[in-house]
This record gives structure tokens, C-alpha cells and sequence, in this order.
């Protein structure tokens, strides 16, 4: 199938409309006085955690524990993720450095 220039361009609008709205909709609603209701809260507090938890199995959903690294530069990854997190208490530190140690790990040794 192929797409005239007017439907590849009206396809992208179509999906950065959904995108937008779906990321600007819970602020337009939950401004104002509904921002301090306390289920809102409860969520603010857990879905982190959840996605980061979510996120981590999503990761690790595919090592090879009998295959030839042994699931190593993943487990000295988290390894060091939890250091350097301990460390220097920063997300993005702990993410960046991670994925940095794992790439390192796994382009130079395994």
C-alpha cells in the first residue's frame, strides 16, 4: 500500500493530536482545586516506583541465564545501578550509568 504524501502527513498529525492529548489531558483536568485530591496523590507517590519496577522486569524479561554471559553484564549493571543510585541519589545518573556499564560490559568483554 502506498501512501500519498496528504495521508502520510495527515497520519502524523493524526498520532501527535493523540499523543498530545493523552499527555496534556490530566493537567488540564487535574488543575486548580482537584490537584490536592488524595487518590491523585496516592498515585503520584506509587506509579514511579511501579513503572520503574515495570520497566526493570521489561529489561530482564529476555536474559539467557544458561547462555554464554550468563546473564552477568546485567546483574553487575543493577549491581552498579544500585551503587551509584546509593551514591549520588540521582535518576538520571543511575540510568545514564547504568546503560553505560551494561553497553561497556556487553561491547567489550562479552
Amino acid at each position: 500500500m502506498k501512501l500519498t504524501t496528504f495521508e502520510i502527513v495527515v497520519i502524523i498529525a493524526m498520532v501527535a493530536f493523540g499523543t498530545m492529548i493523552t499527555r496534556f489531558l490530566p493537567f488540564a483536568i487535574f488543575k486548580g482545586k482537584n490537584a490536592s485530591n488524595p487518590y491523585i496523590d496516592y498515585l503520584g507517590k506509587v506509579l514511579p516506583y511501579s513503572a520503574m519496577g515495570l520497566l526493570v522486569v521489561y529489561c530482564l524479561k529476555s536474559v539467557d541465564l544458561k547462555g554464554p554471559s550468563h546473564g552477568i553484564p546485567e546483574a553487575a549493571s543493577i549491581l552498579f545501578i544500585v551503587l551509584l543510585h546509593n551514591w549520588r541519589r540521582s535518576t538520571l545518573l543511575s540510568i545514564g550509568g547504568g546503560t553505560a556499564m551494561y553497553m561497556a560490559l556487553v561491547q567489550t568483554l562479552f
